[in-house]
């Protein structure tokens, strides 16, 4: 008999803890979406630096202030992917916490609240930032030449 109750525990367990990992999943979208625009920028970037060396200096300068936009659209990038991990790894945390609480039967509410709102105010700042990068990509193309 108590064997059942360990079962039933742990498949309740299992339960709580499968609801966080589709935020998970669509932490990790937009993970792929941030490296893909960073290899886009670096790529971009990659091509530049070739060709600037046979550039005039006029088309020099304006090749320079691209290198500029884009080295700043890449620290964007790069700091909403940290941002984005970070938010993935709290969520890794609150599942783990929810799994441990449930079969141990701690109650961990305040912690799984509080690591769950962290890794929600991460995930702001990851969404800011990429709309922060999609401002700056499209700056040019709105501002004319």
């Amino acid at each position: 008999m108590a064997v059942e109750i360990e079962v039933v525990t742990i498949a309740h367990a299992i339960q709580q803890s499968v609801a966080p990992v589709f935020l998970l999943a669509g932490i990790g979208g937009i993970l792929n979406v941030l490296t893909n625009r960073l290899a886009r920028i670096i790529d971009r970037s990659r091509s530049l630096h070739h060709r600037l060396e046979s550039l005039s200096t006029e088309r020099g300068v304006a090749v320079h202030e691209e290198l500029a936009m884009l080295t700043r659209r890449a620290r964007v990038v790069h700091r909403s992917i940290g941002f984005s991990t970070t938010s993935a790894l709290l969520v890794c945390v609150v599942i783990a916490m929810l799994f441990i609480s449930a079969v141990m039967e701690w109650n961990s509410s305040l912690v799984v609240a509080a690591l769950f709102v962290f890794a929600m105010v991460f995930l702001i700042f990851a969404l800011t930032g990429f709309l922060r990068e999609i401002q700056l990509a499209t700056r040019i193309m709105l501002n004319g030449p």
